[in-house]
């Protein structure tokens, strides 16, 4: 499965894409916001992203590769995951910073949201973040979830709780 955008290639995954996946995730300025902070253990992102790779076996979507012009540029889509003990469809939007003020995660969250609208709407859409995480919450905005102060979470963690973006709860 292939999207296409205006200036975007959002792909399925595929094994070769593991090395992009991993320099960006283990990037600390990717991962600023992100309580986890950057991955660390090579061996344990394989896992993370083995699981990306089986959610798309077992359901037919998840996470795309985002390419522009020159490259992989970032990751982005939906997957199933836990929120509130609801099955829900977890946005997902992560871009090497060469990708930055471009609007790409923007671009690439539309598709993801126009997938589920279609296909997979049955289930609540969320995205979550951390209260300092500016870009992603007007990313959330942009793409036309809503905020929902009722579904966040306390977590303890120092950057904060997570605040939640929510279509379909």
């Amino acid at each position: 499965m292939t999207v296409s955008t205006a200036r975007l290639s959002l792909a399925k995954l595929s094994v070769v894409d593991f090395d992009a996946m991993w320099s960006i995730h283990a990037d600390p300025l990717t991962n600023e916001f992100n309580p986890a902070g950057p991955l660390t253990d090579r061996a344990k992102a394989q896992r993370q992203f083995g699981e990306w790779l089986g959610h798309w076996h077992e359901h037919g979507f998840g996470y795309w590769t985002v390419r522009d012009a020159d490259g992989i540029v970032g990751f982005t889509g939906i997957r199933f995951s836990t929120w509130n003990e609801r099955t829900v469809l977890n946005l997902s939007y992560r871009y090497t910073p060469s990708a930055w003020g471009k609007g790409y995660a923007t671009e690439g969250a539309t598709a993801a949201v126009e997938l589920w609208r279609a296909e997979h709407s049955e289930h609540p859409i969320i995205a979550y973040t951390t209260p300092g995480n500016i870009g992603s919450q007007k990313t959330a905005l942009a793409v036309g979830l809503e905020r929902r102060s009722d579904l966040d979470r306390v977590t303890g963690e120092a950057l904060g709780d997570d605040i939640v973006f929510a279509l379909g709860w």
